[in-house]
């Protein structure tokens, strides 16, 4: 599939006034003015975060009160539950809040809840509340979820239970009953910074109760690698507080993480430093696979175990969820590209809807976003549950995927979710007509150009100027992730060396060379880009600069995204 480059720009006086304060590469301060980092100050604080940077959790719209209600159970000996969604960030919200507030209460006065996936759906849920009621407890403190949750916080009310709510996604105009708020998204709330996850919602009411209580820091800090993993996993943009919270949480996940995290790295025979790349792909995986596949309450008993070998069990049971979840994933996969592979129409579409009534529900969403790496349009995979059809929708960039399902909402029992990703259910006989709709919709509004993968590339470079120099500072812009991914350049005018082969039947070895300086390169499943290297003609290539170790020798190694011929990109 040819992919859109879009070669970035940045204000060329700033661009040298950074280079003079700081006397660094051009290129890198033309990628640190593209980040909002313009002055000296702006990137002192950037390339070394400080905690004590973090902003007051007072701040926070109802903080005071959320504290108050707190301190006032743990004086009255009442019983609290916490309650957290079963992704990532909730059970980690939960893990933390829960080992914070079993030192300050007596062990029968706290509990921790986790909804079922299928049994209760996503959120707060009624089962939750009754099992607070029946239970006796007075305090229920959501994690990750809750915001939109009027009328079940409503019943709680109605049940003398008390509920602070800890959130980040946006909230509606009318908000639940809750006796308070955290959220920083409240069109009323102060707080500077917006992007906090649920958990890092979670970690700033710890640090308030904290303060309040004189508990030395350190105490609030060693949840510092359970923050970076929810940052990791929930795709929160690394600027600001999150940035500061994961480049120290990624310092305790090296150094001293909890047991349940060190059972997961020990499994995952990863040898080298823990990066956020490795927190995304090996531990949130595993993590979310409990709650697809079985029950995400083993999660947070993974993590709240002190003992290493008792999490280590745990962590195996995540383990074999998560390779159930990718047999699923990937037979689910290649299913569903066969039915599309072999319907004309349904390969002539501008959307994709798929329905099967025996796909695993606890995988669609991921399936959904593997059917967009071939075919790159709005997706959604639907499965049976029960009575009805639900399944998950995700978009391609720069489209709003929840406008065009709100626009079939005259097909669906719900739906629920943002810009890039969706939830919905349905009736069984009404996957037809919904799927026409949507395709109605899509075709009617989406520009073309979204529907060609674009790259960002950051800066154009000669492959000169790739110094150990310019990639140790590289490495100083970690930790990647939105909003500071990891930099992207495109060197033009380069040739193949003649050595370049194919390697494990998709990837490709690359040597190539510019000016007679030569780099060696891999480039994932792109074989089938071989033939352009096979011309012998100058390229475009693109790629991301990386370290590759051997024989005890570290070289500068290009990680290809795509290549193009010159000529091809100035046509």
């Amino acid at each position: 599939m040819q992919k859109r480059w879009n070669i970035l720009k940045a204000d060329e006086e700033k661009v040298e006034a950074l280079q003079r304060s700081l006397t660094i590469s051009k290129v890198l301060c033309k990628i640190l003015v593209q980040r909002g980092i313009d002055t000296f100050d702006k990137a002192k604080n950037y390339f070394r975060p400080q905690l004590s940077h973090l902003h007051d959790p007072f701040l926070m719209k109802d903080m005071d009160k959320a504290v108050d209600r707190i301190l006032s159970a743990i004086k009255e000996n009442e019983k609290i539950l916490v309650f957290g969604d079963y992704d990532v960030d909730g059970t980690t919200s939960v893990a933390c809040m829960y080992k914070f507030l079993k030192k300050k209460l007596q062990p029968q006065n706290i509990e921790f809840y986790i909804p079922h996936r299928y049994r209760e759906g996503y959120g707060i849920s009624k089962m939750g509340i009754d099992f607070a009621k029946e239970n006796n407890f007075m305090l229920i403190i959501s994690l990750d979820c809750g915001i939109k949750s009027i009328d079940l916080i409503a019943y709680a009310k109605t049940l003398g239970l008390d509920f602070i709510v800890c959130d980040h996604h946006l909230p509606d105009d009318e908000l639940p009953p809750a006796i308070a708020i955290l959220n920083p998204k409240q069109k009323d709330c102060n707080y500077p910074y917006k992007e906090l996850c649920g958990c890092g919602v979670g970690f700033k009411l710890i640090t308030a109760l904290s303060q309040r209580l004189n508990i030395p820091e350190n105490e609030y800090l060693s949840y510092l690698d359970l923050v970076a993993t929810a940052i990791a996993a929930d795709i929160v943009p690394l600027t600001g507080e999150n940035r500061a919270l994961a480049f120290y949480g990624l310092k305790k996940i090296n150094e001293n993480p909890c047991a349940g995290i060190k059972a997961l790295m020990q499994l995952s025979g990863v040898k080298t430093k823990f990066s956020i790349n490795n927190v995304v792909f090996i531990i949130a995986p595993r993590v979310n696979a409990a709650g697809r596949m079985d029950d995400a309450r083993k999660a947070v008993l993974m993590f709240v175990e002190d003992d290493f070998n008792n999490a280590l069990e745990y962590a195996e049971m995540l383990h074999s969820d998560n390779i159930d979840r990718k047999d699923a994933d990937s037979t689910i996969t290649e299913e569903a590209l066969s039915i599309i592979d072999g319907d004309e129409i349904l390969m002539k579409r501008k959307s994709t809807v798929l329905f099967r009534s025996h796909w695993h529900k606890g995988v669609v969403g991921i399936v959904a976003s593997r059917l967009i790496e071939k075919y790159y349009r709005p997706t959604v995979v639907l499965t049976q549950s029960g009575e009805v059809v639900s399944g998950s929708a995700r978009s391609v960039t720069g489209f709003n995927l929840y406008e065009a399902i709100h626009a079939c909402r005259e097909h669906l029992i719900g739906y629920g979710g943002h810009f890039a990703a969706a939830g919905l259910t349905m009736l069984p006989g009404s996957v037809e007509a919904f799927s026409n709709k949507f395709e109605e919709i899509v075709e009617s509004i989406i520009e073309p150009h979204l529907l060609i993968p674009e790259i960002i590339i950051d800066a154009e470079i000669n492959f000169k100027n790739l110094t150990k120099g310019f990639y140790n500072i590289i490495t100083q812009m970690e930790p990647f992730g939105p909003e500071n991914m990891r930099p992207v350049f495109i060197t033009k005018n380069v040739v193949d060396t003649s050595w370049s082969k194919i390697v494990k039947e998709q990837h490709v070895r690359f040597i190539v060379k510019q000016d007679n300086i030569i780099f060696t390169g891999i480039g994932f499943n792109m074989a089938d880009k071989f033939y352009l290297l096979q011309m012998n003609k100058p390229l475009d290539i693109v790629y991301t600069l990386d370290e590759n170790e051997w024989n005890g020798e570290k070289h500068l190694q290009l990680k290809v995204i795509d290549i193009r011929l010159t000529e091809m990109q100035s046509a």
